[in-house]
């Protein structure tokens, strides 16, 4: 029997895993939504559905499709992957709209906790072969009125050359390029591992049928992710991109900000590229 590859991943395993790592975050004590609060947001949210179906005079051959796909989005195991990438980037919006210090952005659907620590400089666990151009990252993470914060957690994962992410593909080993890295007395992490491109989300489930009926695409730019933290400091979830990459002014997922762009240079060792970024937390 041939070993399935990350080239064979679907939507449907992909929402499968998604929603799985969800349930399991989900179940983390959170804080408690009263009645008056849930009325009045499930009013106005049902208000606005009922203003679309009016406006536009929706049939019910429209309905019904509407009422199918909503079901197949939830067979797929895609709610995650859609109210990620089409919702989430408004909720942290709101959320972070007088935070100081570095931008957020969304967290994405593809964010697994434990994965391995090391001090300092590291390289990410990846495949002896893995393919993609080398890229060195550092990063200086200081509170707002410049101190370093040694002891910082640098959290990060990121797709492969392929746009792929382990634990959502196969064939992929678990930790593949995602780790949780520890500052250094300067407040300094430097992590190496491969320069991300840009991937198509899943596609050929239900979140891919309304974008190809609507006639959108499907891509996201290269980026890495991260959760950066610190004593004393709120947590910082965010993404970064590279300047003059592809989809940047057209994200599917819409969380790009210009704030999180990094300038690649040649390596100074001549192997791949290089980028440096600070991370500015404001305290909790």
């Amino acid at each position: 029997m041939t070993q399935a590859t990350e080239l064979d991943a679907t939507a449907a395993e992909t929402g499968a895993n998604a929603t799985k790592v969800f349930q399991a975050k989900a179940k983390a004590p959170t804080a408690g939504t009263n009645q008056e609060r849930v009325a009045e947001l499930a009013t106005e949210v049902l208000a606005a559905i009922h203003d679309v179906i009016r406006r536009h005079e929706l049939t019910y051959s429209e309905y019904d499709a509407l009422k199918a796909w909503l079901i197949k989005v939830g067979q797929d195991g895609e709610w995650p992957l859609f109210l990620d990438v089409f919702i989430e980037h408004a909720v942290e919006e709101v959320v972070n709209a007088d935070r100081p210090g570095s931008k957020g952005t969304i967290e994405g659907p593809f964010y697994v906790p434990g994965a391995p620590r090391a001090d300092g400089e590291v390289t990410l666990p990846m495949r002896a072969d893995e393919a993609g151009t080398p890229l060195l990252f550092r990063a200086h993470v200081r509170s707002r009125d410049g101190a370093s914060l040694p002891g910082a957690q640098v959290e990060v994962w990121q797709a492969d050359d392929a746009g792929f992410y382990g634990q959502f593909a196969p064939g992929i080993p678990e930790w593949n390029l995602r780790g949780v890295v520890i500052a250094d007395a300067d407040g300094t992490v430097t992590i190496r591992t491969i320069q991300p491109v840009p991937y198509q989300i899943p596609h050929d489930g239900a979140t891919g049928q309304l974008i190809a009926a609507a006639g959108w695409h499907a891509w996201r730019p290269a980026h890495l992710h991260f959760k950066v933290v610190a004593a004393g400091h709120q947590l910082l979830t965010t993404q970064l991109y590279f300047a003059g990459g592809e989809y940047i002014s057209n994200d599917v997922a819409s969380a790009v900000k210009p704030e999180l762009m990094l300038h690649l240079k040649p390596a100074a060792d001549g192997n791949g590229n290089e980028v440096s970024y600070d991370f500015v937390l404001a305290r909790a």
